[in-house]
């Protein structure tokens, strides 16, 4: 019998911490942030070329990249004169395996509760 693994299996990671949890989903919360990630993931990208697509001065940018940093979901490294800004994929790994563990919680609560109102048919 063959099996086929679309995807690889997940990485293991250490929990994280409510401060790590925090800082991730603020960050996300910003859409010109969320468009970095997206970006970013594809492709290291450099600070000044994330600028040139955005409606703010470079500073601005700077500053929501310092804030993905800061949350592990992008890192920065230099290349020659730029810093190139590469997403981080395994963070987000992280950030949706939490969400999963929420999606589970509810979808048992909302099966349990199924139950409960089929015993009463």
């Amino acid at each position: 019998m063959v099996v086929y693994q679309l995807e690889p299996p997940p990485e293991r990671h250490e929990p994280l911490s409510d401060d790590e949890i925090d800082r991730i989903f603020r960050a996300l919360a910003d859409a010109t942030r969320r468009d970095i990630v997206r970006r970013t993931l594809k492709a290291p990208v450099s600070v000044s070329a994330l600028a040139a697509e955005y409606d703010m001065s470079f500073a601005a940018v700077q500053k929501h990249v310092a804030v993905l940093e800061s949350a592990g979901l992008v890192s920065k490294s230099p290349q020659g004169r730029e810093r190139l800004v590469s997403g981080n994929p395994g963070r987000i790994q992280q950030a949706q395996l939490l969400l999963d563990e929420f999606e589970q919680l509810w979808r048992g609560r909302v099966n349990r509760l199924d139950a409960l109102l089929a015993e009463d048919d």
